[in-house]
């Protein structure tokens, strides 16, 4: 890479983390760029000297994609002091992150990936990439549940956006979602009067976790194509 880009940009296309996240750990101090304290708009590339927690950024890294089932009780954050953290479940070949996040009592597909800059195409609104969950409820569904959830609900002072859902059974339906604000089906569901009970992750984009067979706490390889097929 000879062309100077933003850091944040950089460590994303290193393979260190998402944009987002970059520029969190800008925030906190723990990036220098030659051997100063960085910015958030430094440019740089290759020939500058990149270090993060101590460790050598090395430039573009080689991009890996993989399909995760993760189970219950495993938490994403990837704080390795936490025995049930992610980072104890991940491919050791190549260091890798997940897209999103599903909260610690849910279950389903994770995307791993060391793609910044695919990250940010997968989970910015903008791109509108579908994620599709089956949810289970405390109690039998309503006659307006369905379409109340759909057109939208107060949730942390904003009203989601638009989705699709629909009744699979008395207490159970399926919802597509197209954003992902911070545990946000579980309060979309309380606010209309329910407790999720079972909160299970099929799909993200066009991978969908059911045809691939996966196991619990097991990981596939993939390609970008299996994810994204346009």
């Amino acid at each position: 890479m000879t062309e100077k880009i933003r850091l944040a940009k950089y460590l994303a296309h290193a393979g260190l983390c998402s944009r987002k996240q970059a520029s969190r750990l800008i925030d906190q101090g723990v990036v220098t760029v030659n051997n100063r304290a960085a910015n958030h708009i430094d440019h740089i590339d290759d020939n500058d000297l990149i270090v993060v927690n101590g460790n050598r950024v090395q430039g573009k890294a080689r991009h890996v994609y993989f399909a995760y089932h993760k189970p219950v009780g495993i938490d994403c954050k990837l704080n390795h002091t936490d025995p049930s953290s992610l980072i104890h479940h991940l491919p050791n070949t190549t260091r890798v992150y997940p897209i999103g996040r599903l909260d610690k009592d849910s279950r389903g597909l994770l995307i791993l990936t060391n793609d910044g800059e695919f990250c940010n195409q997968l989970i910015h609104p903008d791109f509108h990439q579908p994620k599709r969950y089956i949810v289970k409820v405390d109690k039998p569904l309503d006659d307006n549940f369905c379409q109340k959830m759909a057109n939208g609900v107060p949730v942390d002072k904003q009203i989601t956006l638009p989705c699709i859902v629909e009744k699979i059974t008395e207490n159970q339906f399926t919802i597509t979602l197209k954003q992902g604000l911070n545990r946000q089906i579980r309060k979309m569901a309380h606010y209309c009067g329910y407790r999720v009970i079972d909160l299970y992750r099929e799909q993200i984009s066009e991978l969908n976790l059911t045809t691939l067979n996966l196991a619990e706490n097991s990981y596939l390889k993939i390609s970008k194509s299996d994810i994204l097929k346009n």
